[in-house]
């Protein structure tokens, strides 16, 4: 049975320039992670992405909402990525929060 991971990233931004910088910033994380990553769907609807992605060859689903002080990211994992949920929790605090850091 599948897992929800969230993640709330805060941010100062609002909610224009960090969907920007989120929509920039995901071919990044395409290339960087390509060797374990593949991204099968990628929809945005207004400040909303959902996301089809297959990692260990294991599929998982989630979205991504963009407001106007945070981001909240929830990926529903299957079983045998649910194990690795921490390392992969830490990962993308890790690397969403570098996206809406202001430069």
């Amino acid at each position: 049975m599948a897992q929800p991971l969230i993640v709330s990233i805060p941010h100062k931004l609002g909610k224009d320039e960090a969907a920007r910088r989120l929509k920039a910033g995901l071919g990044g994380v395409r290339s960087q992670y390509a060797q374990v990553l593949q991204v099968n769907e990628e929809i945005w609807s207004g400040d909303r992405l959902a996301f089809r992605v297959t990692a260990l060859k294991q599929q998982a689903s989630g979205t991504v909402d963009v407001a106007e002080d945070h981001v909240r990211i929830e990926v529903m994992l299957p079983w045998l990525l649910a194990g690795l949920a921490h390392g992969a929790q830490a990962m993308i605090e890790s690397r969403a929060t570098r996206m809406l850091e202001k430069k």
